[in-house]
Parts: structure tokens; C-alpha cells; sequence
């Protein structure tokens, strides 16, 4: 699928979902399904690296997900560390910088030393910028963001859309050009809602290791077929 590189989407926000799922479909663990759709992860961000995207968000763990059995919250833990720990190379063959979205409080101290060391081992690093988004909600962050203001003694009159900004996670996170969401379901989950008003939005059947860099690449093409308009009225058209 051919794409226009001079209009590629700066921030690219992907709710990966359908592990489960798939793996139920394939008579296997759920927590199979989670291990194959890291794989898928790792080749879509790489797709991303090449066509020069510059932000890609994956929402990797929810703080709804707390709410999963212990055996499978821990499989995914297990799965971030691990992934942390082994894909360094990886992240630095394509100058991949790393970031992290969410409640730092809220994850055990392992995980965050490995967030906090592939944080610092990447900063310099140029290309595109990987945000996981691990122990996550979008009204979480919200909320966590108005007590920073709070805190700090803002006054109510000072309180405005960019003092905001400045309070959540990552205050320089640009606004979501395009969300997908794999798996079927036609809902945002809680995922970047401060970050999205204004994002074009893409829900595709396809289970989450199933989605290939080629539907990736369709996805950003449909995309760029789209006329956003922010809210405006553009004279001499019906839009």
C-alpha cells in the first residue's frame, strides 16, 4: 500500500487488542495470545521507525486490567519485563526513543526500574518516539494531573487547557493524529482521552496478532484520504 510520506500522521495512538481472543480461536492460553501480540508490536513499531512516524502510543496495560486473574496480570508483567530487558538492540538499531504513559505508583519495582532504565538508555536516540502506556487511563492520568495542579497552588482563573497539559504525564506528547483500535470493538477503552480530540479513528476486525504491517500501512493511507477540518466550516464546500 503506497503511502505519501510528506503527510504521515506525527502521532500514532493503537489499542492492541484481541490477544485473548486469538488465542482462544487457536485452542491455546490467553497468555499465548499476549506473547504473540508483543511479536506484532515489535513489527508494527518497526514499520512505524521506517516510514518516519514520529510518535507511536500502544496501550500495553490498563488500569482496568488489575482486574484480570493474578495469573494472567502476572504473565503480562512478565512479558513487559522481559521484553525490556531483551529488545534493547532492537530500540537502538532504529534509534528508537522510549517513553512511558501512566501511574508509576501503581506498578511493582521491578517494572518500574526497567521502564526507568530503557527510559534513560534511549533518550538520546532520534527516531521515532515508542510511548507505552503501561498502567494506564486516560481519566487517571486526568485526574492525577488536576491533583499536580492542586498541589502546586494553581488558582482557578490560571487553570486553562495548556496548564493542563503541563500537569499529565507527558506534557510535549502531541495530540493523536490517528487511533486504531484492532479486535472488533468500537469503543476507546479510556485510552488517551485528553490527547484525542480531535484524532481520526480506525476500527478494524482483525484480532490483534493477526494485523500485519501491510493493514498498518492501509490504515495510515486511509488516514491521509481523510479531510480534517478541526471543527471549521471550509467555504465552498458542504463540509
Amino acid at each position: 500500500m503506497a503511502i505519501d510520506r510528506e503527510t504521515l500522521p506525527v502521532h500514532v495512538g493503537i489499542i492492541m487488542d484481541g490477544n485473548g481472543r486469538w488465542a482462544v480461536r487457536q485452542s491455546l492460553a490467553r497468555t499465548q495470545g499476549h506473547a504473540e501480540g508483543v511479536k506484532r508490536a515489535k513489527e508494527i513499531v518497526r514499520a512505524a521507525s521506517d516510514c518516519g512516524i514520529p510518535y507511536v502510543t500502544l496501550y500495553i496495560f490498563s488500569t482496568e486490567n488489575w482486574k484480570r486473574t493474578q495469573e494472567e496480570t502476572g504473565f503480562l508483567m512478565n512479558l513487559i519485563h522481559q521484553h525490556l530487558r531483551a529488545e534493547f538492540a532492537f530500540y537502538k538499531k532504529h534509534r528508537i526513543r522510549l517513553l512511558h504513559l501512566g501511574d508509576r505508583t501503581g506498578l511493582p519495582q521491578d517494572i518500574r526500574a526497567d521502564i526507568d532504565a530503557a527510559v534513560a538508555e534511549t533518550e538520546r536516540f532520534t527516531g521515532t518516539t515508542l510511548v507505552m502506556a503501561i498502567n494506564y487511563g486516560g481519566r487517571d492520568e486526568i485526574v492525577r494531573g488536576i491533583r499536580q495542579l492542586v498541589l502546586h497552588g494553581t488558582t482557578p482563573d490560571a487553570v486553562d487547557e495548556r496548564t493542563v497539559t503541563k500537569s499529565l504525564d507527558i506534557p510535549t506528547l502531541p495530540d493523536v493524529d490517528l487511533l486504531i483500535r484492532t479486535g472488533g470493538e468500537l469503543r476507546l477503552s479510556n485510552f488517551l482521552l485528553w490527547h484525542a480530540p480531535y484524532a481520526e479513528l480506525i476500527f478494524t476486525e482483525t484480532l490483534w496478532p493477526d494485523y500485519t504491517e501491510a493493514e498498518f500501512y492501509a490504515n495510515i493511507a486511509t488516514y491521509q484520504k481523510r479531510q480534517r477540518r478541526f471543527g471549521a466550516v471550509f467555504e465552498g464546500t458542504d463540509l
